[in-house]
């Protein structure tokens, strides 16, 4: 079971955006790392791009953009303990399986 899903909330507890929470946004097991809301922002220089058949023309300038964050630099966040959690994997009935604060024993 996965310790980080699409939209849980998670704090980055080392680097320089180290105390900043946000929810994820996206997860690449491949590069191994997460993109969190608002949280490792980039500026991206774009071009305008030319307008196809009237359609209005696309955004030109600099834009801020989150980055990825390496997948060890994030942990879930707990709401009822308000800090960082680690996860254990806990039975429901029926034998399903779902993730869980090693706190609180609350389930994400």
């Amino acid at each position: 079971m996965k310790r980080i899903k699409l939209d849980d909330t998670v704090i980055v507890i080392s680097g320089r955006e180290k105390g900043k929470q946000g929810t994820v946004l996206e997860i690449s097991s491949k590069k191994d790392a997460v993109c969190v809301n608002g949280v490792s922002l980039v500026s991206k220089h774009q071009k305008q791009k030319a307008p196809m058949s009237g359609a209005p023309s696309k955004f030109k300038g600099v834009r801020k953009v989150e980055s990825w964050i390496p997948l060890s630099k994030v942990m879930p966040f707990c709401s009822q303990c308000d800090k960082a959690a680690r996860v254990v994997v806990k039975m429901l009935e029926l034998g399903q399986s779902s993730r869980a604060c090693s706190r609180c024993k609350q389930v994400f």
